[in-house]
């Protein structure tokens, strides 16, 4: 598949993870407007690493969201794809429209970013634009009949369970059959997020059994994301990175913080800190 969003962690460009040591808040600004196009390029993805959210890195971003300098061969655009990325991190909402008008872009890893960050950012105004992304995949209501990976369709689902997008789950469901498995269990995450449907999170625990490596890692993340408490004790024993179980377990417990109205934890948060101590 395209997509390959990294959900568990946040590397540079090269690869390594940054220490941010060999850069200053100005510099990285400054060289936004580098002629030195891997400056700019590594100065977009260190603003959104670090979290940087002054005025002048938002209005900074933004702007590289327009650049025609970087391209590759290909035509795709490396610095609006790290600058997209970016302001997802930065939280700053006068990027969504920006964000909204990358989704038309002809390269399909700055749309994929730019659904990323809107998901983010959590501003409904985008449903609309995310709902005309996911219709190009589909015909009559069906997916249509070639495998299409012309969209980011993993992206633009999250987004859309994740911005509680109830109107468009008809338009979601079809995706649990598309060829690819991470866009199917996107499809579910999404579908457990907009109707809180047992089933869909199933789907997601029984998906925790497949022999890749790389899809179970995946499907750690989605449920995590979803806070799906039934899933607590096949997170656990999942053959996976217990750093990954971890990061999964914490978004159940912090699921069931939130939702519970007593400053009491409740009987799912103790069983899910029991399991995340087992596994330190």
């Amino acid at each position: 598949m395209n997509s390959s969003p990294q959900k568990f962690e946040d590397l540079s460009p090269t690869g390594n993870s940054g220490d941010g040591e060999s850069l200053t808040v100005e510099q990285a600004i400054a060289n936004l407007e580098s002629a030195d196009l891997g400056l700019r390029f590594y100065a977009a993805w260190w603003l959104g690493r670090f979290r940087i959210c002054e005025a002048a890195a938002v209005t900074g971003l933004i702007k590289a969201l327009e650049d025609e300098a970087d391209r590759t061969p290909e035509g795709g655009y490396p610095l609006r794809r790290n600058a997209a990325r970016a302001l997802g991190k930065l939280g700053d909402r006068q990027a969504v429209s920006p964000l909204i008008a990358c989704l038309d872009c002809s390269d399909f890893y700055v749309r994929e970013a730019a659904a990323q960050s809107l998901e983010m950012l959590g501003d409904p105004v985008c449903i609309p634009a995310l709902i005309e992304l996911l219709k190009v995949g589909l015909q009559g209501g069906q997916l249509i009949s070639q495998p299409d990976l012309s969209q980011p369709y993993e992206a633009i689902l999250e987004a859309l369970g994740a911005l509680r997008a109830t109107e468009c789950v008809a338009l979601v469901k079809p995706f649990l059959e598309h060829p690819i498995e991470l866009v199917q269990y996107a499809a579910a995450r999404a579908m457990y997020q907009l109707t809180q449907e047992p089933v869909y999170g199933e789907r997601l625990v029984k998906a925790l059994t497949g022999d890749k490596l790389q899809l179970r890692r995946a499907v750690l993340a989605d449920l995590g994301a979803i806070g799906y408490l039934p899933a607590a004790d096949a997170i656990a024993e999942t053959l996976a990175e217990n750093s990954l179980k971890l990061i999964s377990l914490k978004g159940l417990l912090e699921h069931q913080v939130k939702h519970t109205a007593t400053s009491t934890l409740s009987d799912g948060a103790i069983k899910v800190i029991n399991l995340m101590d087992s596994l330190l």
